[in-house]
């Protein structure tokens, strides 16, 4: 391995010091002291001086074997980004220009006892603006990002994780730097490069088999024939194959039969929340005549994975959902973007705290944004692990790309380099080739002349289906592909792979972002399929934003509130939103009216998803004027990348937003789900669970003013269907008021909950009758907490002398997260356990503690 120390010098060698590898220049200056957190206030522009120098890696490593016992030797780079000259000796081994590829160079003649390795980078904005300079035929939109994301342009020509040149939740930072694994292989005869499995479910015969595929490196000049043994212990299956590879890249493709006995009890590998995700040990041992054997380790799963789209019943157009081990599953979660401008920042824990979250909020898929970049091998391990589906968008998002030979040379090498590496995780479900690149030339986002049109369509087809498609369809037969996101599926294949219209709610996936319509007002909302983006945006906690500010910066309006916001009119759609049904802060205090802001930005973002959530779950069993049978809800976004307003639910460092406890419970396997049409409140119990259950729905009214309910209702025997929506209650609210006295909308709430035998409980769901800031009785509260240990945990007993909504307990930076929050306290007592990811103690919970209602904003 030659990661470790570095040396790294500058264009002009002015500024030189130690690199860490895997790294990048940033990290290494910043870590020397020579540049302060890039993430401080405006250092984001500040710091642009790095981006635009090139920067040598460099060091001599001494070779630890005898170089003349072995037919080759390759120096290889797992991943360069992004441009750069690769040298050993002062010979040149060749070029890099793609971040998502493998590098590997052959030094077999030119490796010494003592060798002198050099990676000299070239500035990636200089590269991208250079090609896009040199593409004289036509322009390749957009040219570079909005002024307000402060960005670097002509992401489009450079493969490089694109929202590194800016994004409107994320600064510009085009990094530079080894940011994978490198090291020196040798080998004799042949040499194992990738290594696969994917499972297949006969059903003639009712039988599971695996497809093995191992690629290898051959450097013998004649064929060379051996044997393979597979033995999967646990599954009393033991094959052994005779094989012979051929010189050059020699693969071998073996199907191993899961013992017939066997087959029945396989346990399959499910979703979070619809069963384990078990894994069975597999030892692989290649024995070939030349001599030497290798044996490799893996964990074999077995899940099948259709994409179905179908005629459905009293609706024109087709289904779009998923079935695993041929169950239809509603896909609940997210979208992730990369999780640092940074990847060497990236860690195991990082992503691990991270996806844990995401399944503790009840989450069973997300979506790898195609503006990013495909996640490190232990991300997929993880999703494995906890049961998370990924949707696996290729890294073309928002723009047109160029087709010319050479980029689409280097295309090809980076999907087929990455389908190779990830296809054998069960978690991945779906191959997206592109992130609204049909949507961009359906809607003509870039006002492309009509006679031009045709040329930008036929790159569009050569890049996505006669290049990416056609290597995913050879490398991968067990999973489904689609063009792009949102796409009509197979719709838009019927009409040439670009539909007119990507966003037709009859077919495939849709993208829907409105900050003008009142969220609380379901009618605004799609009636999709499938609803793989939407979302609003909302602050991160002062805690957050405090790292990277300094006092002068704390107000909605300051220059760095301004600065961080990368949306067009962020900061005044928030707003907006909030205003529709609360009043904005007016404290004389500024510091607590920018908390304040804070704290409404979140319970407005919490709202917002969750309202146009449940309307997607409780869409997914009915069809209404031809539209329905929802399937799926990821939510825009997971995760962030930097401290700054966006539409993520956890901030940078993982801190749940009252978004992600909100998410917790409408996530949640089974939920009442109310909404009201034309004067009438309708409840729906929807349910992910396997069994129908009988239940009881317990209704309550409660007036503000008053700890007591008004009324209470019990509906016994309420049938909620397994994994339906169905309506199991409705009212008219005229009603409901007469039935509980003295109510008005402005001065009650309604609350309901449903609940069965052995414990089975759904979260308690609130439906407001008007607008929080019409509401009347809310009256000043007393909110006390008080703080024990248990065991590992803490738990937090807190009082209320008057109703509260949307209660919000702030620990500061101390990690962890809570059992619940931002609920609505209609209990005088209610106990909140937090979980801690670092020690802490009762008395820095109690001291770091604040607790914030919706009366406490003023």
């Amino acid at each position: 391995s030659l990661r470790g120390s570095w040396r790294l010098g500058n264009g002009n060698g002015s500024v030189v010091l130690r690199g860490e590898v895997p790294g990048c220049v940033h990290t290494a200056l910043h870590r020397w002291g020579l540049i302060q957190d890039p993430y401080y206030r405006f250092n984001d522009v500040r710091y642009r001086w790095i981006s635009l120098d090139n920067w040598t890696y460099s060091r001599t490593f001494r070779t630890p074997f005898d170089i003349r016992k072995w037919q080759k030797v390759s120096l290889v780079f797992e991943g360069v980004d992004t441009v750069a000259q690769i040298l050993i000796n002062n010979i040149t081994l060749g070029r890099t220009d793609n971040m998502f590829n493998r590098y590997s160079f052959d030094i077999t003649s030119v490796i010494k006892e003592v060798n002198f390795v050099e990676v000299r980078f070239l500035s990636a904005v200089t590269y991208a603006a250079e090609q896009s300079r040199c593409h004289k035929a036509y322009s390749i939109p957009p040219a570079c990002p909005p002024p307000v994301q402060k960005g670097e342009c002509h992401a489009n020509f450079i493969r490089k994780e694109q929202c590194s040149f800016s994004w409107d939740w994320g600064p510009s930072f085009p990094t530079q730097g080894i940011w994978k694994d490198v090291r020196i292989e040798a080998y004799n005869h042949y040499h194992l490069i990738y290594f696969s499995l994917t499972p297949f479910f006969v059903k003639s015969s009712q039988q599971w088999s695996l497809e093995i595929e191992s690629i290898f490196d051959v450097v013998s000049s004649k064929p060379i024939a051996g044997v393979v043994t597979v033995n999967i212990p646990k599954l009393q299956t033991q094959q052994t194959f005779s094989v012979k590879l051929q010189p050059g890249e020699g693969s071998i493709v073996l199907l191993v039969n899961i013992n017939k006995v066997r087959s029945s009890t396989v346990e399959t590998w499910w979703p979070n929340g619809h069963g384990k995700q078990t894994g069975y040990d597999m030892i692989t041992t290649f024995i070939m005549e030349a001599g030497y054997q290798i044996e490799k380790f893996s964990k074999a799963y077995f899940r099948t994975i259709e994409l179905v789209e179908e005629p459905i019943p009293g609706s024109p157009g087709l289904s779009f959902y998923f079935r695993i081990n041929a169950r239809p599953i509603f896909l609940k979660g997210s979208n992730w973007i990369p999780a640092d401008s940074f990847q060497d920042r990236v860690t195991y824990d990082t992503l691990w705290l991270l996806l844990k979250s995401a399944a503790d909020a009840n989450m069973n898929a997300l979506r790898v944004w195609g503006g990013g970049v495909y996640e490190q091998d232990e991300f997929y391990s993880i999703c494995d692990e906890i049961g998370i589906m990924i949707w696996q968008d290729f890294m073309f998002a928002c723009a047109l790309y160029p087709t010319d030979q050479n980029y689409l040379e280097s295309v090809r090498k980076e999907v087929s380099h990455q389908v190779r590496r990830l296809k054998s995780h069960p978690s991945i479900i779906l191959w997206s080739g592109n992130n609204e690149n049909e949507a961009a030339i359906a809607e003509n986002w870039f006002s492309i002349p009509p006679a031009a049109r045709e040329l930008y369509v036929n790159d569009y087809l050569m890049l996505y289906l006669k290049n990416i498609r056609e290597i995913v369809l050879t490398e991968d037969k067990s999973r489904p592909f689609i063009a792009s996101s949102p796409t009509n599926g197979l719709e838009s294949v019927r009409e040439g792979w670009l539909s007119q219209d990507p966003y037709d709610t009859h077919y495939g996936d849709t993208h829907f972002y409105n900050y003008d319509a009142d969220c609380w007002n379901w009618t605004v909302y799609p009636k999709t399929r499938f609803a793989s983006e939407y979302g609003f945006q909302s602050w991160p906690s002062f805690s957050t934003i405090k790292k990277v500010s300094s006092p002068e910066d704390w107000s909605y309006t300051s220059n760095f509130s301004l600065h961080r916001q990368h949306h067009e009119n962020g900061n005044d759609q928030m707003l907006q939103q909030i205003r529709h049904h609360f009043r904005l802060p007016q404290s004389t205090d500024s510091i607590k009216k920018f908390k304040d802001m804070i704290y409404l930005t979140q319970v407005m973002q919490a709202q917002c998803v969750k309202t146009e959530t449940e309307f997607y779950r409780f869409s997914q069993s009915e069809i209404v004027k031809g539209e329905g049978h929802t399937m799926g809800a990821l939510y825009w976004q997971l995760n962030d990348i930097w401290q700054a307003p966006s539409w993520a639910s956890l901030e940078y460092g993982g801190k749940w937003k009252l978004l992600h406890y909100f998410a917790q419970n409408f996530f949640a396997p089974l939920l009442p789900v109310a909404y009201e049409d034309k004067g009438v409140l309708y409840i729906y119990g929807v349910s992910d669970l396997h069994v129908d259950h009988k239940l009881t729905l317990r209704v309550m009214v409660y007036a503000w003013s008053s700890l007591e309910p008004v009324c209470t209702l019990a509906k016994d025997s309420v049938t909620v269907k397994a994994q339906s929506a169905v309506p199991i209650y409705r009212e008219p609210i005229s009603d409901l008021l007469e039935r509980c006295r003295n109510c008005t909308r402005e001065s009650c709430v309604v609350t309901f909950c449903l609940v069965g035998e052995g414990g089975l409980q759904s979260p308690v769901n609130h439906h407001f009758l008007s607008s929080l800031k019409d509401a009347v009785g809310l009256g000043e509260t007393q909110l006390t907490a008080s703080v024990s240990q248990r065991d590992d945990l803490y738990v937090f007993v807190l009082q209320t002398t008057a109703i509260a909504p949307f209660v919000s307990l702030d620990v500061g930076s101390i990690k962890g997260r809570f059992s619940d929050n931002g609920f609505l306290m209609t209990e005088k007592q209610k106990v909140v356990v937090f979980y801690p990811w670092e020690p802490t103690s009762v008395e820095e919970l109690e001291k770091s503690l604040t607790m914030t209602s919706l009366v406490d904003v003023i």
